[in-house]
């Protein structure tokens, strides 16, 4: 069998996180009396989705840890200047509401029930553990993975081919025994075709690529976590 072992990504591949982050940022603006401040709670969610992700990627940048980035993006949501105990007050207000809204995929348990045996499965996120392991524990799924790994502990970040290949240590195989499914066609599918593993990106129907620049070429595409069955068996000898 040439795949032995799939590693996921986390947030919108397992787990739901664009639609709890909808549903909580529109929770909390309301509660803080800010929904007025935009034109409609579509633009709302929009501005928030947007200022998370400049945020985010500024952290995966090397330019704030994972606490800096949320004060940072605290600050900016909330339109005050906090100090840093503020802000950690006002983004556990909107944590709080997030985990409220905790999901995992539907179709993400019925898809590992298929893969497993023969294959093995393990995480890596570009997030910090902590963080994913109380996520994973909340939706239900954290044992189905051997292994989990996050970029704040590594000290590197998807799309580097080290964080990839720490993956697959992690596992115990070589790259060209693992596959990587992930929501990004740039950082994950590309990312990982990089690093000598099978990437794969999992394009859900309604969900927004964030594509930096353009697509990669070749990469794979599901468009379910069910149909990464029938193409690994497409892969295998």
């Amino acid at each position: 069998m040439r795949i032995l072992a799939v590693v996921w990504d986390i947030d919108d591949t397992i787990f739901d996180h664009s639609g709890a982050e909808r549903r909580a940022a529109l929770e909390y603006l309301t509660a803080r009396g800010l929904l007025g401040r935009y034109a409609s709670p579509g633009a709302a969610a929009d501005h928030w989705h947007a200022v998370s992700e400049e945020y985010v990627d500024r952290y995966l940048a090397g330019e704030f840890t994972f606490l800096v980035q949320r004060r940072e993006r605290a600050r900016v949501l909330a339109g005050l200047r906090l100090t840093d105990a503020e802000a950690d007050v006002w983004m556990a207000g909107y944590l709080a509401a997030y985990r409220r809204h905790w999901r995992v995929f539907p179709d993400v348990v019925p898809a590992l029930d298929g893969l497993t045996p023969p294959r093995r499965h393990g995480l890596l996120s570009n997030s910090s553990a902590p963080h994913q392991e109380e996520k994973l524990r909340a939706i239900g799924v954290h044992d189905r993975f051997e292994a989990l790994v996050c970029s704040e502990e590594l000290g590197i970040a998807k799309p580097a081919a080290g964080a990839f290949h720490a993956a697959c240590a992690a596992l115990g195989l070589p790259p060209e025994r693992v596959a990587y499914v992930g929501d990004r066609p740039d950082t994950d599918a590309a990312g990982a075709d990089a690093a000598g593993l099978t990437g794969i990106w999992l394009d859900r129907p309604g969900a927004a690529a964030r594509v930096a620049g353009k697509r990669a070429p070749d990469v794979r595409r599901i468009t379910s976590p069910g149909q990464l069955g029938p193409l690994l068996g497409t892969l295998d000898p």
